[in-house]
């Protein structure tokens, strides 16, 4: 792929933070740029003036293509080496589309729960 591909997920979330610092991206991929949502990045203002909620799921964009929640796990589940931790088996039942689609709006529940137990804001609300 020769395309730069930028991984945009809440950087305060420990799930989150632990599934992006687990990703061993195949070399295929090439240039990955890791970007907190809380953050001013450039990539974060482009997603959400194109409508993305980044409180709804991660984002990946490669290119001018984006893929939000669901679609981002899988893509990232696949594009991803093997690993025997629990977060490489997610990975692996998450390579599988139609259960990236059942097993994301759970995973994202969990977020939102992690999140109030530890005191934190959603992405949104701290914004504004």
């Amino acid at each position: 792929m020769n395309e730069p591909v930028t991984i945009v997920y809440d950087g305060e979330c420990p799930f989150c933070s632990a599934y992006v610092k687990m990703l061993r991206l195949k070399r295929a991929v090439g240039n990955v740029e890791i970007v907190d949502a809380r953050s001013s990045h450039p990539a974060v203002a482009t997603l959400e003036r194109q409508g993305f909620d980044l409180d709804e799921g991660m984002a990946v964009v490669i290119g001018d293509r984006v893929h939000h929640g669901a679609e981002a796990v899988h893509w990232l589940s696949t594009m991803s080496t093997p690993s025997a931790t629990l977060n490489g088996l997610m990975a692996r039942l998450l390579r599988h589309q139609r259960m990236a689609r059942i097993a994301y709006p759970f995973l994202r529940s969990g977020r939102n729960a992690a999140l109030a137990l530890m005191g934190r804001k959603r992405i949104a609300r701290r914004k504004n």
